[in-house]
């Protein structure tokens, strides 16, 4: 099984209020309390026996504490992203220098255009790698990711999105053999060999569940989800993730796990 010892997270920067949303209707974040949410966080992962490295918030990409989007870990190496949305590209080239603090040049590789890809679209089973084709990733990031396990011994396959941002907006892996599936990903034959543990549609948004050396860190505010976790035998911890929802973002969006 899986073992983190490192995480990687960024501070969220003031410039979040305004970031991007397919929400807005929830309203812009409130800084201070994303601020006090982060801190929480890192606390949690701390709980969880892992070091976390902090990363300085920076200003001009307003998105920047989503540090899953652009880069991915794997047991073998670093892969440095292209991520899909335009305002979100330049994050690669400011990760990239955390990233090297724990692999060399061998064991870093990039995503070049016109490939696109997003971390969040990149689910961890072992060593295979689910990847969502999704408005940020595209076939052909798809095809280099996927190159580039091979050389590393390590496999994937492509799962199509159909109504989700990210594939880990909907569908989240807890070691064990357990996932946590909603909406379009309750029926979707990809997953069938999984024990599926079904997220109820109001609280779809805690699909988003992190397995961090066997405890579950779950948003807070979803009693169903947390006893469907419960219920499976993990041990689990809370967050409040409101501010970071307001920016389509969820608890695997916040963190780099390797």
């Amino acid at each position: 099984m899986t073992k983190f010892t490192n995480v990687i997270v960024r501070r969220p920067a003031k410039s979040m209020v305004e970031g991007i949303t397919s929400a807005p209707e929830l309203g812009k974040p409130d800084y201070e309390l994303a601020l006090k949410q982060h801190d929480d966080y890192i606390a949690a992962l701390k709980e969880c026996g892992v070091e976390v490295t902090v990363l300085p918030a920076l200003e001009q990409y307003p998105d920047s504490c989503f540090v899953e989007d652009p880069a991915v870990i794997t047991r073998c190496g670093a892969i440095i992203t292209n991520p899909g949305a335009a305002s979100r590209n330049g994050e690669k080239d400011e990760i990239e220098p955390a990233v090297r603090q724990f692999f060399d040049n061998e064991h870093v590789k990039h995503i070049v255009a016109p490939g696109t890809l997003d971390g969040g679209d990149v689910m961890m089973v072992g060593d295979h790698f689910y990847v969502g084709q999704s408005a940020r990733t595209n076939e052909e990031g798809i095809r280099q990711f996927f190159e580039i396990l091979e050389g590393w011994g390590l496999e994937g396959s492509e799962v199509k999105l159909e109504k989700v941002l990210h594939l880990k907006t909907g569908v989240n892996y807890l070691e064990d053999g357990n996932m946590l599936v909603s909406g379009e990903f309750v029926t979707k034959p990809d997953f069938e060999q999984y024990h599926r543990i079904e997220i109820p549609e109001d609280e779809a948004y805690a699909a988003n569940c992190i397995w961090v050396n066997g405890t579950v860190i779950v948003p807070e505010g979803y009693p169903t989800v947390l006893k469907a976790v419960q219920d499976a035998g993990y041990e689990t911890i809370t967050v409040d993730t409101s501010e970071y929802r307001k920016l389509d973002g969820g608890l695997s969006c916040l963190s780099l796990r390797f």
